[in-house]
């Protein structure tokens, strides 16, 4: 949860979540659509960064992860806790898998975003089965399998198991896999004579390691590029300690306790769901989503880092069982233990009915989501080299220690839960053969009541503890002990689209959407919002453009502007050149203005290109950080460009069956320049993601396929440069040829898949 938006927002583009490596991205009926009611699909995109995630394309605004439905209910409330890939895949156990435009998903859900909507297999009368397996270079096995059929002519059933080993791009020292997933699903269906009710079970048991094996260190160069350290390959190389046990302290009692790497990232869930779709005659249908979802265990475990820097013999460091000083490259990481039990009780129902020209729905959310969570920081200094030693820390008084910094940096806790009552209606207005007007709104009833640290944190922060904090007045000494907040807010969400065809292949859309809500449970972890700061947050996109369709091609060319106020971020500072690190509370605001041309071609048969450029500038507004740090100035980021988000974006994706039965596929994807720190003082160049493969329908019963990641072998780095939060641009030239740690892109890899259909 640490600096995280927790805004889910992806416009113009966004990817499905996939199977651990995919044999081949899923192809999607429509590129991007603006047909009023009509679902926005895209291609599924593939991630270079984990094998395990959802590839994220954030265009403008950062987001946290994916929407996820799964049969008209979240998948997981939010994956801020309970991480999304934990209880979720593209799985056998689902019969479709599309997307919820931003102004359906506004209206339903409350969030304006690009929603993955997936639906279960609930069989069907015939007996149908199908297994694959998949395995790569490195070891990866995957084995997903799901069998179907009838019982009578009544009564339906489905089991699904998805299990995955997949040891990442080099062994993990601690931990046999870097991820380890079971999922099982059974269903039972009954048809009635107006329609069907359903009951899906479902268990998750899921280990990933996460953020404790995708950072690695670096040479950055000064223009945009890195290079590797000698002796260190990035994406092949274990920047994780080998293993062996560390201290922390719990910020529950303030004991200090015990553990090894890994022993924290252990995720179970129990969900139920109920579904019924069934008529009541006169053309109205209700449609009824129940879920109950229970998980004990929703743990997960964040590393990090600050700067790397030159030991020497007078930093008192030493390896174990050594009486020499280190010598050499360190650096200062810290490591949070995130500790989650989370329940939801979820209700939607729907009644839908053509009135004329109209497409009617009225529909009600009532979800609830209860949160017990807490997390642990501790710091520590590892030696800048493969599976790094973790070095002892000597003092002049002869003491010394391996863990410090104790809870110093974002340690978070929150108890307590959140419900949204909402009611909403659509309607689908085809006024004449040529127009078209979608119309929505919703209002909800927001409670939450959250048991929170509202706190400075400081070196051995834990409930219970007495602290002595300075103030105007005169020191101040307070006991750290929970406070209850509890809001009762409206929010509101309303969307207008109109589509008009100019001629038969030329037509205009435009749309305008808006959403709000308040501050979330999540979002009281850390100190949280103050009452002056506890505002609204309100998100419009304004779209508009061109739409040209024929036999051969179907593009779309869109203006759009989106922008989010009073966002919330918890945001870990390093003073540069040092270990030393704070945390701060933010509150500032995101706009963005681009501009996006999406063409599906299909020059002739069997050939078909999906092609995709966007320019944006997504740009901060009212952000400001008041230094921590003597001697380093305040930072105002006003008007620089976001972190992490590239002005240019580029996709291409050529495919051709070369028979009916063999179909040769390439997924290119370029991101231009980013920033790599709030100052926009240090950057990435634009690097290319690539992919490709071939798929062999050999017969009815067995497809076989291959599938190559990164093939052009780029060794580049992305996301944030550690430390660099307040660098200055005058100061950049000192980072030429600088040794830093951030995020890497997955190595060259080939894959390989079958699946037996019977």
């Amino acid at each position: 949860m640490k600096s995280k938006l927790l805004f889910q927002i992806v416009f113009f583009a966004i990817s499905l979540p996939v199977l651990a490596h995919p044999a081949e991205p899923l192809e999607a009926a429509d590129s991007l659509s603006f047909d009023a009611g009509k679902r926005e699909e895209r291609n599924v995109m593939l991630n270079a960064s984990d094998a395990t995630k959802p590839r994220e394309i954030q265009i403008g605004l950062p987001s946290e992860d994916v929407n996820v439905y799964e049969n008209g209910l979240p998948a997981v409330y939010s994956s801020a806790v309970h991480q999304l890939s934990r209880h979720w895949r593209n799985d056998a156990s689902l019969s479709s898998v599309g997307l919820m435009s931003p102004m359906e998903s506004a209206i339903k859900t409350g969030n304006i975003a690009y929603s993955v909507d997936s639906h279960s297999k609930i069989g069907q009368k015939e007996f149908k089965g199908t297994i694959s397996y998949r395995t790569n270079l490195f070891g990866w096995q995957n084995i997903d399998m799901n069998v179907s059929g009838g019982i009578g002519n009544k009564w339906l059933y489905t089991a699904s198991i998805y299990q995955n080993f997949d040891p990442g791009n080099f062994k993990p020292k601690f931990k046999d896999f870097s991820d380890r997933t079971q999922l099982y699903h059974a269903g039972i269906t009954r048809i009635l004579n107006r329609g069907k009710i359903s009951f899906i079970y479902k268990y998750s048991n899921s280990n990933g390691l996460g953020s404790m094996v995708n950072s690695a260190p670096f040479i950055y160069v000064g223009d945009g590029s890195v290079k590797e350290i000698p002796g260190f390959a990035l994406g092949t190389t274990s920047y994780a300690p080998i293993g062996g046990e560390f201290k922390f302290m719990d910020i529950i009692d303030g004991k200090i306790k015990s553990g090894r790497w890994g022993d924290f990232t252990n995720n179970q869930a129990h969900d139920l769901t109920a579904i019924l779709d069934y008529s009541l005659g006169n053309k109205y249908l209700l449609s009824i989503r129940a879920k109950y979802m229970d998980a004990p265990h929703a743990n997960y475990v964040d590393f990090g880092g600050s700067s790397i820097f030159e030991a020497t013999a007078a930093d008192g460091l030493f390896k174990d069982d050594s009486e020499k000083p280190y010598t050499g490259l360190a650096e200062g990481r810290r490591t949070w233990l995130h500790i989650g039990k989370v329940r939801n009780v979820l209700f939607t129902g729907e009644i839908s009915k053509l009135f004329g020209n109209h497409d009617l729905r009225v529909g009600i959310n009532e979800w609830y989501y209860n949160l017990d969570y807490h997390s642990s920081s501790f710091q520590w200094i590892g030696t800048v080299s493969a599976y790094p030693d973790i070095l002892n820390k000597r003092y002049a008084d002869g003491s010394s220690d391996k863990f410090r910094g104790f809870n110093e940096l974002s340690p978070e806790y929150t108890k307590g839960y959140e419900n949204k009552l909402a009611l909403y209606l659509t309607d689908n207005w085809n006024i004449s053969p040529k127009l078209n007007v979608y119309l929505g709104a919703r209002l909800e009833y927001y409670r939450m009541s959250a048991n929170q640290l509202p706190f400075e944190r400081y070196p051995g922060f834990h409930i219970g503890d007495t602290h002595t904090y300075p103030n105007a007045a005169g020191n101040k000494t307070t006991k750290i002990e929970p406070h209850n907040v509890l809001k009762n807010k409206l929010n509101y969400a309303a969307t207008f689209q109109a589509t008009y065809q100019l001629t038969k292949h030329f037509g205009l859309t435009a749309d305008a959407t808006v959403a709000t809500r308040f501050p979330r449970i999540n979002e009281y972890a850390g100190v949280g919002p103050t009452e002056e700061q506890y505002k609204r947050v309100t998100i419009p996109l304004i779209r508009g453009g061109i739409t040209y369709r024929n036999n051969w091609v179907d593009l779309t060319s869109m203006v759009t502007y989106i922008s989010k106020s009073n966002n919330i971020d918890q945001q870990n500072v390093t003073k540069p050149g040092t270990t030393q690190s704070k945390t701060t509370l933010l509150i500032y605001g995101i706009k963005t203005i681009g501009w996006t041309t999406s063409a599906e071609i299909r020059p002739f048969k069997g050939f078909n290109i999906h092609a995709l450029f966007t320019y944006q500038k997504p740009t901060y507004n009212n952000y400001f950080i008041k230094s921590p740090f003597e001697g380093v100035p305040d930072l105002n980021a006003n008007g620089n460009i976001v972190k992490e988000i590239p002005q240019i974006l580029i996709e291409f994706d050529p495919s051709y069956n070369i028979t009916e039965d063999i179909k040769l596929w390439l997924s290119f994807r370029y991101f231009g320049k980013t920033y790599a720190n709030l100052t926009n003082a240090l950057y990435f160049n634009g690097r290319w993601e690539t992919f490709g493969g071939i798929t062999w329908n050999v017969n009815k019963h067995l497809t076989v396929g291959a599938t190559v990641v990164n093939f052009l072998n780029q060794k580049g780095a992305s996301g944030t440069i550690n430390g660099a939060e307040l660098l200055n641009k005058e100061d950049s030239d000192k980072y030429k040829n600088y040794y830093m740690s951030g995020n890497y892109l997955r190595p060259f890899t080939v894959e390989f898949s079958a699946t037996f259909n019977f």
